[in-house]
């Protein structure tokens, strides 16, 4: 399980966004988004610095 705090998100279309981009490189991921804390816990076979360039490629930078 990875953690990644990001900035910018505010709805939930930023949770799809985020959790897509992650999921169409890794589609068996589970990904979930805690708005007001702006923790996104992810479970991947990815690398943490996969998840950081994926995440931060789909808008929302990576402040860890």
């Amino acid at each position: 399980m990875q953690t990644l705090f990001v900035t910018g998100m505010t709805c939930g279309g930023c949770t799809k966004a985020v959790t897509r981009a992650i999921q169409m490189q890794d589609a068996s991921a589970t990904v979930q988004v805690d708005l007001d804390s702006q923790k996104v816990e992810i479970d991947s076979k990815l690398s943490r610095e996969a998840l950081m360039a994926i995440v931060t490629d789909a808008g929302f930078p990576v402040v860890n």
